[in-house]
């Protein structure tokens, strides 16, 4: 596996991962979701063509995306077929080591896989507040990982 930094033509490979991944983080909600495509959600897309993305890959197949905005951790997707096999984890420590100084990030609540996996690398918890996905409401996490 190895990780550079993205290229237009992985856009498709981002939407796939994305739309198979994202309702993955709210499976342990009370609430009913559905899928936005990350194509068609402005808020989200713009936030990560803003920011620096960086995907996973090995020979032309992408396992993973990850995108920083400052100090700020904006994604984290792997695609499902390959979970488990710490594509996660190394994204994440690369992403971590793009930062400098504190790095923060966002999280539903409920999402106790993916805070266990942040807490693993330092980070807390800082805030709790509500939010939306497609409309509907969310309870998300601010977790922040110190200098």
């Amino acid at each position: 596996m190895k990780i550079r930094a993205f290229k237009q033509e992985d856009l498709p490979a981002i939407f796939d991962i994305y739309s198979r991944s994202k309702l993955d983080e709210l499976k342990y909600e009370s609430m009913t979701y559905t899928l936005l495509s990350l194509e068609d959600d402005d808020k989200r897309f713009s936030e990560l063509m803003e920011s620096d993305i960086y995907v996973c890959h090995e020979g032309d197949f992408i396992s993973g995306y990850g995108a920083i905005f400052n100090s700020e951790i904006r994604a984290l997707f792997v695609h499902p077929k390959c979970r488990g096999k710490g594509i996660g984890k190394q994204l994440l420590e690369f992403l971590l080591f793009s930062i400098k100084g504190q790095a923060i990030l966002f999280v539903a609540r409920s999402n106790e896989s993916a805070k266990h996996l942040y807490h693993l690398y330092g980070f807390k918890v800082t805030d709790t507040f509500l939010t939306t996905y497609n409309q509907v409401p969310v309870v998300a996490q601010r977790m922040v990982r110190p200098e």
